[in-house]
């Protein structure tokens, strides 16, 4: 099996997120997660002033482009290329060209996986964000999208809940 590779598609402008979201329904819906591993709209923030007033917002990188981590094949290019709202990959002809490492520093996008040493049915006690100092059992791992899922306790009721890999310490 290849490895999987950063490639650059071109959308309809304004249509970014609305790719982005269409691709990961698709590998959703035909499970394939193994082959198209991330999806990303590059955004940066920026302070902008108007009328005297900073505010800061978020803003696309590239306006009109999606990047995506994914196995090249006749499948995947196929699928990625017939998502509503695409244009087409960069690269000469129909010739997907991916980027290098040195093309991706620059955009901030971290291609190192993060290791754990738990599993499902592990007890885990989230160390930061909302659910900070929540205690729950692992029901899922998800390596690709390196979240694990655990249930909480809201409202009386038991809810899942998908928690950063960087996010949960295993208990002892």
């Amino acid at each position: 099996m290849s490895e999987a590779e950063w490639y650059v598609v071109h959308t309809y402008s304004g249509y970014e997120n609305k790719v982005k979201a269409n691709i990961e329904q698709t590998i959703e819906n035909r499970n394939l997660q193994d082959q198209i591993l991330e999806v990303q709209v590059p955004m940066e923030d920026v302070v902008e002033v108007k009328n005297g007033a900073k505010k800061q917002v978020s803003r696309k990188l590239f306006p009109g482009y999606v990047l995506i981590k994914m196995i090249m094949n006749d499948d995947t290019w196929y699928i990625v290329r017939n998502t509503r709202g695409v244009t087409g990959f960069v690269g000469p002809g129909s010739k997907p060209v991916p980027l290098s490492e040195d093309e991706m520093r620059p955009l901030g996008i971290k291609s190192d996986k993060v290791v754990v040493d738990f599993a499902e049915g592990d007890t885990v006690v989230v160390t930061s964000g909302v659910w900070e100092k929540t205690v729950g059992v692992i029901k899922r791992v998800d390596e690709h999208k390196q979240v694990v899922t655990i249930n909480v306790d809201m409202f009386g009721r038991e809810t899942p809940v998908e928690i950063s890999f960087t996010d949960v310490k295993k208990m002892d």
